[in-house]
């Protein structure tokens, strides 16, 4: 039985390996890493409402699993009062007479109930039962009347309220936007690159690695002559283009590209660029020098105001000591 099980489980994994294969190609590439990306952004997400949904679910486990023991091969009839015990919540059926009246004796027949008749017996079924209610299968809550039981009623309106309309409207314009982000082809690029690495570290062997048909010293790109045109124009339109390297290959690219440049024009507005900041250096430098002289001054200023207090209230003391002496005399005299 275990052998079956794995059997289509492997089955399943290596068929999502063979479409995997398909990512090299751009025509399916481009939806491929569409989901991987889409994926690696609403990951936390997701697991926030997974987090969300084992609360529900271990709420309604709590609510609704059975109080009392039970076996459901055997009925047990001092179980009756348990109104979440299975035998209680299957089908039962009572005679009828002609006149339309119920029998009063006890139930005639009853359903034998199994794993599914209370789907909150254990905890990884009722989480099963609650996903079960977001895709819209409220089955597992129907075994209970929800005016005799008001705190199953409160829990499926928060249950639908915040999950099933806010987080997963939520959710929808979450991949919107991601997926407005991922559609474009650099994306693609992006995952064939990542491809062409894997393959080149585990799937090559030594020798392979060393041939120069496959790992060339040069490699020509292919370019559009209007989109080069544009994007060199704007290169030298934001400064980026002046640096010394390929040279030559620049000057070629001009030619080709008919692109009027003068570099030597350039190079001295860089160059009188570099003497006005050097320019600009000094005069700071030279205010600084000043700053400092003259806090300098400042200090010393601030000194003799202190030695000028200081004096003063020396002199007050001494006219203070002569006026203490003339009181002392006239009293004595």
């Amino acid at each position: 039985m275990y052998l079956i099980q794995l059997l289509s489980f492997s089955c399943l994994f290596l068929d999502i390996k063979f479409l995997l294969f398909f990512r090299a190609f751009e025509y399916f590439g481009v939806y491929f890493a569409i989901i991987i990306s889409v994926g690696k952004k609403i990951f936390s997400f997701l697991l926030v409402l997974f987090i969300i949904i084992i609360s529900f679910a271990h709420a309604f486990y709590i609510l609704l699993s059975p109080k009392s023991k039970f076996s459901l091969d055997q009925y047990n009839t001092n179980s009756n009062d348990d109104p979440n015990n299975p035998w209680n919540l299957a089908p039962s059926y009572s005679q009828v007479d002609n006149n339309g009246n119920i029998n009063s004796n006890p139930l005639m027949m009853i359903q034998i109930p199994d794993g599914n008749t209370n789907m909150f017996i254990d905890i990884k079924t009722s989480l099963f039962a609650i996903y079960l209610f977001l895709i819209g299968d409220s089955s597992a809550l129907s075994n209970w009347t929800y005016t005799e039981n008001p705190s199953i009623s409160v829990l499926i309106v928060l249950f639908s309220l915040l999950v099933v309309v806010y987080l997963m409207n939520l959710l929808i314009g979450l991949l919107n936007i991601a997926i407005e982000e991922d559609n474009n082809r650099v994306s693609y690029l992006m995952q064939k690159a990542e491809i062409l690495a894997e393959i080149e570290l585990f799937y090559l062997l030594p020798h392979q690695k060393r041939w120069h048909t496959w790992f060339p010293e040069v490699i020509h790109y292919y370019a559009d002559v209007d989109k080069a045109r544009v994007e060199i124009k704007r290169l030298i339109k934001e400064g980026e283009w002046d640096t010394k390297e390929f040279t030559e290959l620049r000057k070629n690219l001009f030619e080709v590209l008919q692109i009027e440049y003068n570099s030597i024009d350039n190079e001295a507005i860089l160059e009188q660029l570099k003497i006005d900041n050097e320019v600009i250096l000094e005069k700071l430098k030279s205010h600084e020098k000043l700053l400092k002289e003259n806090n300098n001054e400042l200090e010393k200023l601030k000194s003799h105001d202190e030695k000028l207090d200081k004096l003063d209230k020396l002199d007050k003391l001494d006219k203070l000591e002569e006026l203490e002496k003339l009181l002392k005399e006239i009293r004595a005299k």
